[in-house]
């Protein structure tokens, strides 16, 4: 990961994901009335090793805000339990068809196709008790919860995937491939940045600054997925490369060639670290991120 001089963002993400990956442990050992098998399912995908990038949003944002990490671990497990279901989900045989996720075999493959999709409602459902009854106080988790719903409903994460679905073989363009990837990928970044901040009590020029942060990584994250599934390698990345390409999808190098790409990535990185000048400095991990992101290998 890439190094600051003030902030060591390695250092940092190693001791978040630690908290993080025990707290969603936690969260994940039912009572007796959970099926035992649909309890392996869910830690399967819930607990692989994965860079739990949402998570770590809604923690630096929490941060940036002069709020305190602790009060933000219940959204920052939240918005994970959504992400790993809308993972299990999207490799369905129905949705992408993967076998390979995060260096392993995805949820169906495993567990079969059915319990794979129980497995993903189950995290989804259980990503809302979470925010309900361990965001303090009980406004504020209603408002965490109004907001997740939002970032995960048909209008973004949901949304997005369909329009990919019916979308994937057309002959559409970069505005049309932002908008399914400002919903599919960047609203669940965004979400995880208004998390942090509404826990924080964020005044209205931090949450402007966040969303401006937040809309540009998360464009910024899919260009660069799409260059790492042209150019990355199956072992590094955890999962299959060149796919979207072989299926004929709507990719940025595709529409724009490598180099475009990769400038207009640099761009919006550029814009993102910017827009956080008025967070400066409780901002710092929070720029590290971006830098990360531009800069990853997998």
């Amino acid at each position: 990961m890439v190094e600051s001089t003030a902030f060591s963002l390695e250092r940092y993400s190693l001791a978040a994901r630690e908290r993080v990956n025990g707290a969603l442990d936690a969260y994940t050992r039912f009572d007796d009335g959970c099926p035992a098998q649909l309890s392996e399912a869910m830690r399967y995908s819930l607990l692989a090793t994965g860079k739990r990038l949402r998570p770590l949003l809604a923690l630096l944002a929490v941060e940036a805000c002069g709020g305190d990490e602790s009060a933000a671990m219940p959204a920052a497990c939240a918005v994970e339990m959504i992400h790993a279901y809308s993972l299990i989900h999207d490799d369905l045989p129905a949705m992408d068809d993967d076998d390979l996720r995060r260096g392993r075999p995805t949820c169906h493959k495993v567990y079969g196709e059915a319990l794979a999709i129980l497995a993903g409602d189950a995290l989804l459902t259980l990503a809302f008790e979470v925010l309900a009854r361990d965001v303090q106080p009980p406004v504020v988790a209603a408002e965490c919860c109004a907001l997740l719903a939002r970032a995960a409903g048909c209008s973004a994460l949901v949304g997005g995937q369909a329009d990919d679905l019916a979308g994937q073989f057309s002959d559409g363009g970069v505005e049309a491939l932002m908008a399914i990837h400002r919903r599919k990928t960047g609203a669940m970044m965004l979400v995880s940045l208004q998390l942090g901040a509404t826990i924080a009590g964020a005044d209205e020029r931090q949450l402007a600054a966040l969303t401006e942060y937040g809309q540009c990584l998360g464009l910024a994250f899919q260009i660069t997925d799409d260059l790492l599934d042209v150019r990355g390698e199956t072992q590094a990345m955890g999962k299959r490369v060149n796919k979207d390409s072989d299926r004929g999808k709507l990719t940025y190098p595709g529409l724009l060639g490598i180099e475009e790409s990769t400038r207009r990535a640099e761009a919006l990185v550029a814009r993102a670290t910017l827009a956080l000048e008025p967070l400066e400095p409780q901002a710092a991990g929070l720029q590290a991120l971006a830098l990360y992101v531009l800069h990853r290998n997998h």
